[in-house]
């Protein structure tokens, strides 16, 4: 069947419109009053057979009784907005469009293979929709379909949703050529977008309002035709209303004539504000209570999540986000925040036990988008769960839930204990612990009363100039050296080094290839390093080595593997991946050409372990000798078994008897 006759159509909206003005009145057209924003703005209760539960925390002895209550709690929201669905009595579905609003983000780029990967694991984590893309709009969209037939799981398949637009102006969707693609990309359901706002319909697209009405209905109606799930993401349906309710309204009731599946509520600038979401999801739940609603939001106010999360609230089941937040402009819904709060915080099921992948997903996203993972990102993040005042530690390592609202394990992510100038004792032997160095001495108290000399020596580093909050090597290596039982595979005695460079003209370098080409590529430094190796036998090796390197540190770092390859030859999988210099300001003292430089290198071994080392100095190569020794050092770990004895003569490392 075709679209309904234009005279019975127009007299089906005008009765439909003239419903929607006698149920709701003038609120349409009015904005909200502040009561009846806030109204059910209320704190978060917790319910707990039938009393309100205050959460306290005492000792390790009752935290896991306290834990299994917060577990049970259903959050109550008091005064509970009038037909508001208790968690439970409908599930959630999450739909997930990293791979084609993520895309969008700025410098976000994913081959159709990384594509194929990220959308295998996001079926294996649990989500419910996977949008692909935009098979119509792009070649590789289109690649990524026809591959996905046959390099997908059948279960990543049977999730797989291409997204698309409603037909063209004045055409039918049975000869539109992007209807036709994303009915060859062979998924069973379609995410079709069409304008649902009256400004966008009239200076945007322009095209009569009943046009666009028809583009919406006779483009579902198309597909439903051909068997397919449909949803409509209603762009600008938020705004919209506000502007706008019965055309919006309007729009919605082409789609629901249609058989659309879900109504799909889109914040498209992202400017919403939580109750005006609410708001409007309340009103469109009530108009179609037998449609599925979703809801779509934009992070351009930081909102998104807490928009999403209104919408649900108020009658939404179909959850749309990306993983990490990616999207246009500032982003969409941040899945890795949306999922967690849904299911630990309002008693969804969402992606049921799998949410211990959480973190795992967020990383292997950002991995394959060429993105470094934010450490700041709720949930998932490396900072999480990371503590670093003294007195927070000291208050965690009673009971974790002091001072963390989940544990970190429930989405996959780790507690971790910072330490820096702000520490404590605490923070100290947490970390000990986590090294397994107590062994390492009998007593504890030994590794007690050290605790408070390497508090001092911290924060007397990170006053000149270091920091060790990212470099977890350094600070491994800092307590090992600290105990009598460690060790050192090798100690550098002294180096030299020799710098030329037979052109000093820096725009030569670049215009002239005759000149540039030496400079990168043959070597400007050269390197004399005298160190002590310690042999598997316990003896030491006392070694001059010479090498030459672009740069002097790169000469100094030849000479060193030189030396310890033969002995150690871990090392030469050990990879530097990153080397970060960062200028210090004056609160060390000095300025200029004299300031303080901190040096930071990432290291990465064979088996794909990561881990960073941190050097300070007014002197450059110094502050990179360090932070490279480090490096090396960390990477030997294990390797020896020997114990030391310091207290000789000459003050070089002897094997004790």
């Amino acid at each position: 069947m075709g679209l309904l006759p234009g005279l019975v159509w127009r007299q089906v909206l005008c009765a439909a419109c003239a419903v929607i003005l006698i149920d709701y009145g003038s609120s349409f057209l009015q904005p909200l009053k502040r009561s009846q924003q806030f109204q059910t703005r209320s704190a978060l209760k917790y319910k707990t057979n039938g009393r309100h539960v205050l959460m306290t925390l005492t000792d390790n002895d009752q935290r896991q009784d306290v834990e299994e209550k917060r577990k049970e709690m259903i959050p109550l929201a008091s005064p509970l907005p009038e037909g508001t669905m208790w968690a439970g009595q409908q599930e959630v579905e999450i739909y997930d469009t990293t791979l084609r609003d993520g895309t969008q983000a700025e410098s976000i780029s994913v081959s159709v293979e990384g594509k194929l990967r990220i959308a295998e694991r996001l079926a294996e984590f649990g989500v419910h929709y996977i949008e692909g893309g935009w098979p119509g709009s792009n070649p590789k969209d289109k690649e990524f379909f026809e591959r996905a037939k046959t390099e997908l799981s059948p279960e990543a398949r049977t999730k797989l949703t291409a997204f698309g637009s409603t037909r063209r102006k004045f055409k039918k969707a049975a000869e539109d050529s992007q209807i036709a693609a994303l009915v060859d990309s062979g998924v069973d359901c379609i995410c079709l977008v069409g304008k649902s706002s009256d400004f966008h319909v009239d200076k945007i697209l322009e095209v009569p309002r009943e046009e666009n009405l028809a583009m919406v209905h006779d483009s579902i109606h198309y597909l439903k035709g051909l068997g397919k799930e449909v949803m409509l993401d209603l762009e600008h349906f938020i705004d919209g209303f506000k502007s706008n309710p019965q055309y919006s309204m309007s729009v919605c009731q082409a789609a629901v004539d249609a058989g659309v599946d879900v109504l799909v509520m889109c914040d498209t600038n992202g400017g919403s504000l939580p109750w005006e979401v609410a708001h409007v999801t309340r009103e469109v739940r009530k108009m179609f209570p037998e449609v599925r609603l979703g809801i779509h939001c934009h992070n351009d106010q930081e909102l998104a999540v807490a928009n999403t999360l209104e919408a649900v609230r108020e009658g939404a089941t179909v959850v749309q986000g990306t993983i990490n937040g990616l999207g246009e402009r500032t982003g969409n819904a941040n899945l890795c925040s949306v999922i967690p709060n849904l299911q630990l915080k309002m008693g969804y099921h969402g992606v049921g036990d799998k949410l211990k992948d959480l973190t795992s997903v967020s990383r292997f996203s950002d991995e394959l988008m060429n993105r470094s993972p934010n450490p700041a990102a709720p949930f998932v993040g490396a900072s999480a769960f990371a503590h670093k005042g003294g007195i927070h530690v000291s208050a965690i390592a009673k009971n974790p839930l002091s001072y963390q609202h989940i544990e970190p394990e429930e989405v996959g992510n780790l507690k971790r204990v910072l330490v820096s100038e702000l520490a404590g004792r605490s923070n100290i032997m947490t970390k000990v612990e986590e090294y397994g160095l107590i062994g390492q001495d009998s007593d504890l108290n030994v590794w007690k009363e050290r605790s408070v000399q390497i508090l001092n020596k911290v924060k007397a580093l990170e006053k000149s100039g270091y920091t060790f909050e990212g470099a977890e090597a350094s600070v491994n290596l800092m307590l090992r050296r600290s105990s009598d039982m460690y060790t050192p595979p090798f100690a550098i005695q002294d180096y030299m080094l020799q710098i030329w460079d037979q052109d000093v003209d820096s725009v030569m370098r670049f215009s002239d290839p005759s000149v540039v080409e030496p400079y990168y590529f043959h070597g400007s430094a050269r390197a004399t390093v005298k160190v002590l190796v310690m042999e598997h036998t316990c003896n030491e090796k006392q070694l001059l080595e010479v090498a030459e390197g672009n740069g002097p540190v790169n000469a100094l770092a030849n000479a060193l593997m030189k030396g310890l390859v033969p002995t150690f030859p871990v090392l030469e999988e050990l990879e530097l991946s990153d080397y970060k210099v960062r200028i210090l300001d004056m609160s060390c003292g000095k300025s200029g050409t004299s300031s303080v430089v901190r040096v930071m290198m990432d290291f990465k071994k064979s088996n794909g372990d990561k881990y960073t080392t941190v050097g300070a100095d007014s002197n450059i190569i110094s502050a990179s000798l360090n932070a490279l020794v480090d490096g090396l050092e960390y990477a030997l770990i294990g390797e020896l078994n020997c114990a030391v004895d310091y207290d000789t003569e000459d003050g070089r490392p002897r094997p004790s008897s």
